[in-house]
């Protein structure tokens, strides 16, 4: 609750701060710090990130040194956490709520949304602790600890496990500490824990990002092996740093988190002077991938972006507009494969299609998984808009494909040719299409109504231009062209199917007017009103 409010409410300025303000290595701690002292998600920044890091937008130093801060950052919040002042709990909780309630939408409501995470943190300690008093009785505990406690290696592997599954180190921290106070666990137990969450807490980003691009996935590794490293070097150490650590507040429970913060400092002191190393090992690990090698997949769609849904509605609508880049270089060269019986150009048209279809599917499940999210009502209808609009470029792909290419296929096959003026006919709906296709892209992304009016209009102009091709098509079937003869049906499939993709294309106008008020309920003539006058006509007039 707390970093989906955090994100919500900040999400984007935090995002801006992370990939401009971070000129060097310092001041990239710095900024993975504060940012994770706000999110209380090392892992949650980590992806963030390692997903610039991915675009270029961070080099892959910086975004190991804002790394570095955010395992920092994290031991902050667990401080924080650890405290539990008295009655601060149900405060949080009353106040996060009644300021949730208050706001519909907005900074307020997300803002009560931290408060109640915050509230309900501090809860589950109080109820960790008081539920787990008994086990200190436990003949079963004390057998499953002694093990433990002589193998460091195995407690260092199960706590790091713990973590992944948890995808917090800060919630196995906690836990941990909350178990020390209870006297469940023993300090020397504890410590070699917290060895073992913070090695689990750089798995989760290192798994999701395993099936990106070398450059996504290398700030993570850099973060897994330096924690490595530092886990190494520490276990051997513990027995003399523990007494510092006591020194500083003797409390078992207190002393577990200390440990914590002090074991991120520590690695943050040894590495942030060496981050360029660390990177180039990186480099050495995953090199970049080969020239020519680019993936058909999607390029926008940020899994970061996801908990602060205007953000991610803004990914999907850049790549549904890469997804029309594909849709319009099929559709612009249909005219050449009708016009020179190209069939290595429609064979090229046709493996486009396999890319659009990527797309959408990438899109249709990025949009899946932002509508389990909370969607305001304006959210909720750029949700529908875009999810709409790909689905209809994915129509236009399959017409291009299916229909239109085997009509080519068919008249390369059997040799016709178009009479000119049936040739000039079809070249002039096709304009006409391709110049409605990109005006679609501009009401798409605009949501200007008078475009979108104008786009809506075309529908009709289109309906007409249909009625005099084939009037035309069919003047020339009388006068016995043997071209018109042959490539009749062709000729008339085509003129639909280019209707059809023109439809497509203009519904993105709707769900804009219809919001609007501007579209009436049905466009059939009002009775007794048979002159012409329509059911939209009848409603103005009135």
């Amino acid at each position: 609750m707390v970093r989906t409010g955090v994100t919500r409410a900040f999400g984007a300025r935090l995002r801006r701060v992370l990939a401009t303000g971070a000129k060097d290595r310092f001041r990239a701690f710095g900024l993975g710090l504060g940012v994770t002292a706000l999110l209380q998600s090392s892992t949650a920044t980590a992806l963030i990130v390692s997903s610039f890091a991915g675009k270029q937008m961070v080099s892959g130093m910086i975004a190991i040194a804002i790394l570095l801060g955010a395992d920092v950052g994290t031991t902050l919040v667990a401080q924080f956490l650890s405290f539990d002042p008295k009655f601060l709990s149900p405060v949080l909780v009353v106040l996060g709520v009644a300021m949730f309630m208050s706001a519909d939408a907005g900074t307020r409501r997300h803002i009560g949304r931290v408060f109640i995470g915050l509230g309900l943190a501090l809860l589950s300690l109080k109820l960790i602790f008081a539920a787990s008093a008994p086990l200190r009785e436990s003949e079963l505990l004390v057998a499953l600890v002694e093990p433990l406690a002589s193998d460091p290696f195995i407690a260092v592997v199960i706590a790091a496990g713990l973590t992944w599954l948890a995808h917090s180190s800060l919630a196995i921290v906690l836990l941990v500490s909350s178990l020390t106070a209870a006297g469940v666990l023993p300090l020397d137990l504890a410590v070699v824990l917290v060895v073992g969450a913070n090695v689990g807490g750089a798995i989760a980003p290192l798994l999701i990002t395993a099936r990106g691009a070398p450059e996504e996935r290398r700030p993570p590794l850099g973060n897994f092996l330096m924690r490595l490293v530092g886990a190494a070097a520490a276990l051997p150490l513990l027995d003399l740093a523990m007494p510092y650590v006591l020194q500083v507040d003797a409390d078992p429970a207190r002393a577990a988190v200390n440990f914590h913060t002090a074991f991120n400092i520590a690695i943050a002191l040894v590495f942030l002077p060496f981050v360029g190393l660390v990177d180039k090992v990186t480099r050495k690990l995953l090199p970049d991938a080969e020239a020519g090698m680019e993936a058909n997949g999607p390029r926008h769609l940020d899994q970061n972006a996801l908990d602060e849904p205007s953000e991610a509605l803004a990914c999907a609508a850049r790549e549904t507009l890469r997804m029309g880049d594909e849709v319009s270089s099929m559709l612009r060269r249909v005219i050449e494969v009708f016009r020179n019986n190209d069939s290595k150009l429609a064979e090229r048209i046709v493996a486009d299609d396999d890319k659009v279809d990527t797309l959408y599917e990438a899109i249709k499940i990025y949009l899946t998984q932002l509508s389990r999210r909370e969607l305001d009502e304006r959210e909720g209808q750029r949700y529908v808009e875009v999810l709409t609009f790909t689905t209809n470029l994915e129509h236009v792909g399959d017409i291009i494909d299916k229909n239109l290419m085997e009509l080519a296929s068919k008249k390369i096959k059997n040799r016709y040719d178009f009479s000119p003026e049936g040739m000039a006919e079809l070249a002039e709906i096709h304009a006409q299409v391709l110049e409605n296709l990109d005006l679609a892209f501009n009401v798409f992304m605009s949501n200007d109504i008078r475009m979108a009016r104008r786009l809506l209009e075309q529908k009709t102009a289109m309906r007409h231009a249909e009625q005099r091709a084939s009037d035309h098509h069919l003047n020339r079937l009388r006068e016995g062209r043997p071209e018109t003869i042959e490539t009749s049906s062709i000729h008339l499939d085509v003129v639909r199917d280019l209707k059809r993709v023109n439809s497509h294309l203009t519904s993105v106008a709707y769900p804009i007017l219809e919001a609007s008020g501007q579209l009436s309920d049905s466009r059939l003539v009002v009775e007794g009103r048979r002159g012409g006058t329509s059911d939209a006509e009848a409603k103005t007039a009135k």
